[in-house]
């Protein structure tokens, strides 16, 4: 099976904004799902509701690690396969890796759903924001494995070369998910005010029917890696295949891991400050969301682009590929910037009172850290490549690095000298120290030397990436 539109072949940087562009508006439509939420919280319900929720989403972050790890180390397989020609074993893997994601899922569902008190006290969470974030995140957690299903299909069309078709039903749930949200908030004849735990309902109702929605148009359309009936001797759990995916998707769920619990660490420390401080900061990630994008596409587009290049063994496209993917990053990152700077104050205002003291505190933090994104875009991209390679343990470390061994030590460092002050110019830190060390890697490190499907030669069928 080969993609409609070939990532291996052809002019490369229309190949990559083809592929990237479903993602991007995919991420925007997401965090533009997230942003009217937000709205509807935290100029309707308070201060404290907000907090609650931008605390329940750090903790979310970090489990869904675990689970993004996994889903990465399967995209990368399905997509060697597909480069190499080999459907049959694009759907090998699909089947066996499904049947674990969705153990894993449910797992950390229900850990999860029983530790949410224990997360959010060692968080700090706000005495007052403590109830909302509790209710929110119980149902987020029902959720989890409804959107844990989706990111799985997901990541297996994007590993065939299709960014289309969950692009196509992410507009279905976003749209669900904002026009329930006010209903189930505030409540409506015989629909209950549920509060902040009507916007969780929201995301579970939203998650749920999309996942359904997709898997039925896959299953009608006989997509080449849909498992029907008389294959489902192929969910059975192949450990060989299972070993590969712990191998590499241990490392790369550690990466969102790492990244997350450094966001819980600033967020404790952002927290000692008050509910308003927390606030600010919060209308601050929210629109950083958007300014990620870019980099967050770019990065899924060129890590897929490689790797199916890898299967096909066309090596001399993937620095082209690298390339085309840090110059896409400046040029849509940059621009994104250059917005949130010229609309700082007014942007944040959708989220926070236009007199409260928690804008200026927003204002402020903004302008410290929005510029230092651009460099988080080229560290993002390079670890796509280097990644798609089979190099996992490499960014794992210098993320590591960069965020626990630079970042949150000089935050600690200079808290009492700067205060809050301190927590805003780590940002920027960090994501120069990443970039240099991803850079370094990209052209002095062995991941050139990496084949991986050289990890599956010993369970996979020779002849294959």
């Amino acid at each position: 099976m080969r993609p409609k539109f070939s990532l291996i072949e052809g002019s490369i940087p229309r190949a990559l904004m083809y592929f990237a562009l479903p993602i991007l508006v995919g991420n925007v439509l997401q965090s533009l799902n997230g942003s009217v939420n937000a709205i509807w919280i935290g100029k309707f319900l308070g201060e404290a509701a907000f907090a609650a929720v931008g605390n329940s989403n750090v903790v979310m972050f970090m489990l869904f690690g675990a689970i993004f790890g996994f889903s990465m180390a399967t995209t990368g397989l399905v997509a060697k396969w597909i480069g190499a020609g080999n459907t049959a074993e694009a759907k090998r893997v699909v089947g066996s890796s499904a049947t674990f994601f969705v153990v894993l899922s449910l797992a950390v569902s229900i850990i999860g759903f029983a530790s949410t008190h224990v997360m959010l006290r060692w968080m700090r969470t706000p005495p007052d924001a403590l109830p909302s974030a509790l209710a929110y995140m119980h149902i987020i957690f029902v959720a989890l494995p409804f959107m844990s299903g989706y990111f799985f299909v997901m990541a297996v069309l994007r590993g065939a070369g299709d960014s289309r078709t969950p692009f196509l039903y992410l507009i279905m749930s976003v749209i669900l998910d904002i026009a329930l949200n006010p209903l189930l908030i505030f409540g409506l004849g015989w629909v209950p005010r549920l509060g902040v735990a009507g916007s969780a309902t929201a995301t579970l109702i939203a998650q749920a029917s999309s996942l359904a929605a997709l898997l039925v148009h896959l299953h009608r359309t006989r997509h080449p890696l849909f498992i029907h009936r008389s294959e489902w001797r192929l969910f059975r759990i192949d450990w060989s295949l299972v070993r590969i995916l712990v191998v590499k998707g241990v490392p790369m769920g550690l990466q969102m891991f790492v990244v997350s619990m450094s966001m819980i660490a600033v967020t404790a420390l952002v927290n000692r400050f008050g509910s308003e401080e927390t606030a600010a900061f919060n209308a601050a990630m929210q629109l950083w969301n958007y300014i990620q994008m870019p980099a967050l596409a770019i990065g899924a587009a060129v890590s897929s682009m490689v790797a199916q290049n890898i299967g096909a063994g066309l090596w001399r496209r993937v620095d082209k590929v690298a390339m085309t993917g840090v110059a896409c990053n400046f040029l849509l990152g940059g621009a994104l910037i250059g917005i949130v700077y010229a609309l700082n104050r007014s942007a944040l205002g959708l989220f926070l009172p236009a007199t409260g003291r928690a804008i200026e505190i927003s204002a402020h933090l903004n302008a410290l850290i929005v510029w230092s994104f651009a460099f988080f875009g080229v560290t993002t991209v390079l670890f796509g490549v280097v990644r798609a390679s089979g190099a996992v343990f490499a960014p794992l470390l210098m993320l590591v690095v960069a965020l626990w061994l630079i970042r949150l030590p000089f935050a600690y460092w200079m808290l009492e000298r700067w205060h809050a002050d301190a927590i805003w110019w780590s940002f920027p830190l960090g994501s120069v120290a990443s970039m240099m060390m991803a850079i370094a890697y990209y052209r002095y490190g062995g991941w050139r030397h990496m084949r991986f499907a050289a990890v599956a030669a010993d369970v996979l069928p020779a002849g294959g990436p």
